[in-house]
């Protein structure tokens, strides 16, 4: 797993938790909904960590917490 489909999949994961849709989390970080269905969409390579960090604000989670789980401390590592 890449860490862009490992932070898509923990966005899914906090809306399906907060009963939230792809919209209603973009109205609540003040970013627009094709940033987030962007974010989400699994042909996309890239995510900035600016993005990121919108989403958690409207989500009220902090950095640390949204990047403190298992899914993310079991990557790869990028060089080889």
């Amino acid at each position: 797993m890449t860490v862009k489909d490992a932070v898509a999949q923990r966005f899914i994961e906090l809306c399906r938790m907060r009963n939230i849709k792809p919209n209603e989390l973009a109205c609540m970080s003040g970013v627009t909904p094709s940033t987030v269905y962007s974010m989400l969409d699994s042909r996309r390579r890239d995510v900035s960590i600016i993005t990121i960090k919108k989403l958690c604000d409207g989500l009220d989670l902090t950095l640390g917490e949204f990047f403190s789980t298992p899914q993310f401390d079991s990557l790869e590592q990028e060089i080889k």
